[in-house]
């Protein structure tokens, strides 16, 4: 049995990590989905600067998949962007010496694809004994189908499937955290469709 403070979260041990939120592969996501998780990676990204907690952002060959998109680029907080070529982000050796480096062992992992770029870098975080909170509102895949095995995976592989406003809510502990207004008016501006 899992002890339970692997499902907690807290300031002083979590990095916000950012996979492949690209232009071209954008495109070709449901829209309505990707509006969704764009909202929510922002949202988790503005709360991450309130918390100071470290954002690191990958992306998957940007000279064919293209930069991480505007929108994620505007953010001040958005951290180092890390290129790579393999789908785990761990086997890009940058990446890897970056997080352990940082020794914060809780990574709060959003991006795309689920089943590939997202999933792969799930195991393998895994694999360097760290704990892996994969917030399901904030990843995404082209079908259903993939996304859905992908949680199912990542779960029984370790990971805690969580939501964006469960991780703010952990590391804010309760209402008399100095961010308590901040990360409540967070909540509040996204705007999710329906």
């Amino acid at each position: 049995m899992r002890d339970i403070q692997d499902f907690n979260v807290e300031v002083d041990q979590a990095v916000l990590l950012v996979i492949d939120v690209q232009d071209r592969l954008a495109k070709v996501m449901p829209q309505d989905i990707f509006s969704n998780m764009l909202q929510t990676i922002k949202m988790l990204v503005a709360a991450a600067g309130h918390f100071q907690l470290p954002v690191l952002t990958t992306e998957q060959y940007p000279q064919g998949i293209g930069p991480t998109v505007d929108e994620l680029n505007a953010v001040q907080q958005l951290g180092p962007v890390i290129e790579k070529v393999s789908f785990g982000c761990c086997g890009e050796p940058k990446f890897l010496s970056t997080i352990l480096e940082l020794e914060r062992p809780q990574i709060i992992v959003t991006g795309m694809e689920a089943h590939v770029c997202v999933y792969q870098t799930v195991l393998e975080l895994i694999k360097h004994d760290l704990n892996v909170h994969l917030v399901r509102d904030g990843i995404c895949s082209r079908n259903a189908m993939d996304f859905k095995a992908a949680i199912h995976c990542a779960r029984a592989a370790g990971a805690v499937v969580t939501t964006a406003e469960t991780v703010m809510f952990q590391l804010l502990k309760g209402s008399k955290h100095p961010a308590f207004k901040a990360i409540s008016q967070l909540v509040k501006e996204r705007k999710l469709d329906e």
